[in-house]
């Protein structure tokens, strides 16, 4: 199975660019989608539903804001929308997919920037990883799970390019990056960094500004976190830098 994970920055937008190409070529068995920034009835028919594909969404309420989606080979036994938190709920953030006793969750976490750049919102974001952690420690007694997407935060020094000049911005927030280590204290794997440790240079965010892609002046904050029981069985993990369409590229996972 191939677990791709990609925040299309504007799905209608990344459409025009090549995205259902890259989905048919992608060799995806699931491809999860952050930042859809539409509701499903905005999307052509041929995106809201490809063919071949089962597709679901989980919208924003605001339009054009947030939103995620998963598109999978297979129809999922079920999916799952909620937090059990309008306040997080109303953003549409959190879709997870489940195939039998196998989960895949795709979550747009929270920028801690408020209106003003001013961190204003890193306790909202702080209480949505809560939430999520929350909701997918008990989803991971039942089976394997994979949490992928936009975490938007940059784990260690070696996952942003400047790190001693983004000490006080959200997403390199020392307590946003604590989260991140409590997570994988209590088991969870970020299967990218397993495989290739100490690597430095390995980004999936670039300013859309100041020749930051080329230069790969960027951020690592695209993440496929894994269970105990599904990080144990990836075999390959990787960053398709080579893939445009968005400010991100995709991330993903081959696994047994």
């Amino acid at each position: 199975m191939r677990i791709i994970s990609w925040n299309v920055n504007g799905l209608r937008a990344c459409t025009k660019k090549g995205f259902l190409k890259f989905l048919k070529k992608s060799g995806a068995d699931v491809v999860c989608l952050q930042e859809v920034r539409a509701f499903p009835a905005q999307l052509d028919d041929n995106v809201r539903s490809p063919k071949g594909w089962y597709a679901s969404f989980s919208p924003a309420e605001r339009p054009g804001y947030s939103g995620v989606g998963i598109y999978s080979l297979v129809e999922p036994d079920r999916i799952d929308t909620s937090l059990g938190d309008k306040q997080f709920d109303i953003e549409g953030r959190f879709m997870m997919a489940h195939f039998g006793r196998t989960a895949i969750a795709s979550v747009y976490f929270p920028k801690g920037n408020g209106k003003d750049r001013d961190n204003s919102r890193v306790p909202y974001k702080l209480d949505f990883y809560v939430a999520v952690k929350r909701k997918i420690d008990k989803t991971r007694r039942r089976g394997p799970v994979f949490i992928v997407g936009d975490y938007n935060t940059a784990h260690q020094e070696i996952d942003l390019a400047r790190p001693r000049t983004n000490q006080k911005s959200s997403g390199f927030l020392p307590e946003e990056r604590q989260v991140m280590t409590d997570w994988l204290a209590d088991g969870w794997v970020d299967v990218f960094r397993k495989q290739h440790p100490g690597e430095a240079g390995h980004y999936s965010w670039w300013r859309q500004w100041g020749n930051a892609r080329a230069d790969n002046v960027g951020w690592r904050i695209d993440y496929i976190l894994g269970s105990p029981s599904a990080a144990k069985r990836v075999t390959q993990s990787y960053i398709l830098r080579e893939i445009t369409g968005s400010d991100h590229c995709p991330v993903g996972v081959d696994w047994e």
